[in-house]
């Protein structure tokens, strides 16, 4: 039997992190199954799936813990143990509009509503090209519930986008294998 378990890590940013963590994962016979990481102020953060045999997950977990005295902060959750999930609509949503604060908070506000899942978010801040004003710009993967048609997550998110002044973009994800 293995354990799925969900790290989180996040430290200074140097090179050598990703790595660190990934000797010990290999050290315990682990596998590294799916991550995601990103520099933000100056640290390094990020998530990763692996999964580990039952009879080595103490191991592993005292391992990862031989590496905070370097300043690499691990938290380890432990997975919920697959189950046969009914197949969901992923959405892309698209969002752009100039930096302020509440944006997020707005748009999940309107998703939480409806009782759709935010699969993946990613967010930042760029110049526009001829003014240099700061925009807000994001990309998200939603798992839409049975029952929601996308016509009608569209409208809600149409509504939301001419009270707080941004562009939403709403469409089947691509992606979707």
């Amino acid at each position: 039997m293995t354990t799925p378990l969900v790290l989180t890590f996040v430290g200074d940013d140097r090179p050598g992190l990703v790595n660190a963590i990934s000797e010990k994962v290999a050290a315990s016979g682990a596998t590294w199954l799916e991550s995601r990481s990103v520099r933000l102020a100056g640290k390094f953060a990020g998530v990763v799936l692996i999964s580990v045999a039952d009879d080595r997950l103490t191991e592993l977990e005292l391992s990862l813990s031989d590496l905070a005295p370097a300043g690499l902060r691990i938290t380890i959750e432990r997975g919920a143990a697959a189950e046969a999930e009914k197949p969901a609509r992923i959405v892309s949503l698209g969002i752009l509009g100039r930096e302020r604060p509440g944006i997020v908070r707005d748009v999940t506000q309107t998703l939480t509503r409806l009782g759709v899942n935010i699969e993946e978010f990613m967010s930042g801040l760029e110049s526009e090209p001829f003014t240099g004003a700061e925009m807000f710009r994001a990309h998200a993967r939603l798992s839409v519930p049975e029952g929601i048609e996308l016509d009608d997550l569209r409208k809600a998110l149409e509504r939301l986008a001419g009270e707080i002044m941004v562009d939403l973009a709403v469409g089947e994800d691509a992606s979707r294998s």
